[in-house]
């Protein structure tokens, strides 16, 4: 039989996080949507130089992951779309990412502020509360608010994204 809190979890859609081939992340987002699943993939517009011309083009702002909000219980679905390689976990259970997390990413992306992004696994006890900048009382969410740096701390996903910056002119 399942706990109360366990039947909340299935009931309940949740940001899950989907690990996809390299290059796939928005192919494997458009299919989904297609297939009218919830699913947000970050991407921001990045200049590449050839040596001909420059062009504009959009990228994921995290390589090889998208998001998806499913019921527990649906999360199989996305296995349909080619690309999809697995669920990310996080000690033994599928990562769960919060709505509060996803706002902000949106809000990095939608204010073109991520000019670069890298990202690390997340070490037990990293948890903080911003004290300062436009994220300030975040807590649990960002390491790191340096002059033109943030950590953000995407605790269901058990990584630490590390963004710089654009300097607002």
């Amino acid at each position: 039989m399942l706990s109360e809190t366990r039947k909340k979890r299935i009931d309940i859609a949740q940001w899950f996080v989907l690990k996809v081939r390299h290059g796939y992340e928005k192919k494997v987002a458009e299919r989904l949507a297609k297939m009218d699943v919830r699913v947000y993939c970050p991407m921001i517009k990045e200049v590449r130089l050839w040596s001909d011309r420059k062009k504009t083009i959009e990228t994921p702002l995290i390589r090889s992951y998208v998001f998806i909000k499913s019921k527990e219980k649906d999360r199989a679905i996305a296995f349909a779309v080619p690309g999809v390689e697995r669920y990310l976990l996080w000690l033994g259970k599928p990562a769960i990412v919060r709505e509060e997390e996803i706002t902000v990413l949106k809000n990095w992306v939608e204010n073109d502020s991520v000019e670069e992004l890298n990202h690390s696994e997340l070490q037990l006890g990293n948890r903080v509360t911003i004290q300062r900048g436009l994220l300030k009382n975040q807590e649990g969410v960002v390491r790191h608010v340096g002059r033109n740096r943030v950590s953000l701390v995407l605790e269901g996903m058990g990584i630490v994204v590390n963004a710089k910056l654009r300097e607002v002119v």
